[in-house]
């Protein structure tokens, strides 16, 4: 899909054509996109570029029928979060140029805030979007990496983080048993206090092991 055809389908009513194809050994990449008002993806042009730069790496040697899903979350309210793109990796959708698309369409995240056609919100619902996404990848089927772009501060029901403390829920169970990674991109941005990332990170670390991937990893830089 061409980087014009990405951003037509996000204007038109945030849908791109998935294509469905079986494969051999297939890799399903999540993103996450929090558009909650503490992250500066929201606001941030030049954040927003160096994430989407950072993601798009991710993906440029993903092999052929490798699955991207991209979402937003925030407020625990569908009506908000209306951003749901997928994409397979194929003869006609290269990972080079899907990657290059997926970088610019977060790298337009704070634009299209500004434009009013994406919301950003007052909570930081990231354990309940990481509840409903295990409900559809099947960490069996193919190796699973999620990458959310958040600072990491859960501000939900369920926990506040802050900078001065708070801590996240255990999961009730392994959500995503098997599966290969969490990465957070930004752990921490906008707290200025390294403490603060460290804290977050351990909580994150001991999150994503009870939840059952493999590994993690929380960048508050790169």
């Amino acid at each position: 899909m061409s980087r014009a055809a990405l951003v037509l389908c996000l204007l038109a009513g945030f849908a791109a054509p998935a294509f469905a194809e079986d494969a051999l050994r297939p890799q399903t990449v999540v993103i996450g996109l929090d558009l909650s008002e503490s992250n500066p993806l929201v606001k941030d042009s030049a954040y927003a570029a160096r994430a989407g730069a950072r993601v798009g790496a991710e993906l440029k040697a993903l092999p052929l029928k490798s699955r991207i899903m991209i979402r937003t979350f925030g407020s625990y309210d569908g009506s908000e979060n209306g951003l749901k793109i997928d994409q397979v990796i194929s003869a006609h959708a290269k990972p080079e140029a899907v990657a290059e698309d997926v970088a610019t369409l977060i790298a337009h995240v704070p634009q299209l805030v500004a434009g009013g056609k994406l919301k950003a919100q007052g909570w930081t619902n990231i354990v309940p979007f990481l509840e409903t996404e295990a409900q559809i990848v099947d960490c069996k089927a193919s190796e699973v990496h999620v990458i959310l772009v958040t600072d990491g501060f859960e501000d939900s029901e369920y926990a506040h983080l802050s900078k001065h403390g708070g801590h996240l829920p255990a999961p009730s169970s392994a959500l995503f048993e098997g599966c290969e990674a969490l990465t957070i991109l930004g752990l921490g941005q906008g707290s200025g206090s390294p403490s603060a990332t460290i804290h977050l990170r351990k909580e994150w670390q001991a999150y994503a092991a009870k939840a059952g991937f493999r590994r993690f990893t929380g960048l508050y830089d790169w």
